[in-house]
């Protein structure tokens, strides 16, 4: 790998190597952009095939949430840390304390938090070492489980579509068709069927489904059907790159709107989306309500109604979105990337370059 190139030509600050060898410890902290403020990302484990999947792996993710961070309004930046090893049995104590203190020792330049792989009770060993570190134990003053306020900004995001659309925020007699009954999704449905919406469902865990059916009324289908129904809003909430040659032409929604990561197959399905006229909202800035929860926590101590709030502040991120892509003429997933182009570059202009003042000052600034 050409290394430097390939952090030149996507303007990354920092990529960091940690190994310790009493815990086994093998990560890599990459830290893309601190112009808006410390990078924040989680630290996902995962039993890669070589180390060059693993920086790769780490380079794309902490990218995505410098993005997603910036389209979401938070004074942050955008870093990952990713532990190479198997979730299931190479995690222990002394391996979580030694990335902490890899974390400790970046002075506040990179927050982390709970990801693919890793758990809350994980995010507790780190914090023995570093204050840098969010969705700890409630009994420290966290937020707790993200799930519910993942899902309510995925509904305020979906009601700016709704929006969009159809004049009117109301999802009440519409059809969502939501793809995964997971812990996001489950509370989602919640929220749609308290106003009145009509629902359909899917997932490879019947129970999830049926449970799906009785509390809400909702209509349950085959996973691979869930493609094909007449339906307002096709809400993908569990794999990505659902959105692709094959799943797209079968499409009948008006809208996409759902709580999956990486929906678009590859970036043209997002273009083909907006030649059917199809009005898709990108996953990163609908989504974000776990991210917005979490940064919370960075001012003085985490307040719910404060950051139920924030979250409510996606129906605005989205609507931001739809406004450059009819101002620009391009498809949305192309306009969420530009809003948070413009916003890092006015800060950029206006206020700093790089994160890399007194580290006291990120937990207790307002």
């Amino acid at each position: 790998m050409k290394l430097f190139q390939y952090l030149e030509n996507y303007d990354y600050e920092q990529m960091i190597l940690c190994q310790d060898q009493t815990s086994g410890l093998k990560a890599i902290i990459a830290i893309h952009d601190t112009t808006l403020g410390p990078a924040l990302g989680g630290s996902r484990m995962w039993k890669y095939d070589n180390e060059a999947s693993a920086i790769n792996d780490a380079l794309r993710l902490a990218r995505g949430m410098t993005y997603k961070n910036a389209a979401a309004g938070l004074n942050l930046g955008g870093g990952k840390t990713v532990i190479i090893g198997d979730p299931r049995k190479d995690k222990s104590e002394e391996m979580f304390r030694a990335l902490g203190r890899y974390i400790q020792g970046l002075n506040g330049r990179y927050i982390t938090a709970e990801d693919v792989g890793t758990t809350e009770n994980d995010m507790d060993l780190i914090h023995m070492e570093t204050d840098f570190v969010t969705g700890i134990s409630q009994s420290f003053g966290s937020s707790g489980n993200p799930s519910p306020v993942t899902a309510y900004g995925v509904y305020c995001g979906m009601k700016a579509a709704v929006q969009e659309a159809f004049g009117t925020s109301s999802v009440e007699g519409l059809t969502v068709a939501v793809q995964g009954v997971g812990s996001v999704s489950y509370h989602l449905l919640k929220y749609l069927h308290q106003e009145g919406a009509n629902l359909i469902v899917t997932d490879i865990n019947k129970e999830a489904v049926e449970k799906a059916v009785v509390e809400f009324g909702a209509k349950s289908v085959d996973p691979n059907e869930i493609y094909d129904q007449q339906c307002d809003v096709f809400a993908p909430c569990a794999l990505g790159a659902v959105l692709n040659d094959e799943t797209i032409s079968r499409l009948k929604a008006k809208i996409i709107a759902g709580a999956a990561n990486n929906q678009l197959k590859e970036e043209y399905h997002g273009d083909l989306l907006h030649e059917k006229g199809i009005l898709y909202v990108p996953d990163y800035v609908i989504n974000a309500g776990g991210v917005i929860n979490i940064a919370d926590e960075l001012q003085g101590g985490y307040n719910q109604n404060r950051a139920m709030k924030k979250v409510e502040t996606i129906f605005d991120n989205v609507m931001k979105v739809f406004e450059i892509s009819q101002r620009d003429l391009i498809p949305t997933y192309h306009a969420a990337d530009r809003m948070a182009e413009e916003r890092i570059e006015k800060a950029r202009r206006g206020l700093r370059s790089k994160f890399l003042i007194n580290p006291v000052s990120v937990l207790n600034r307002k």
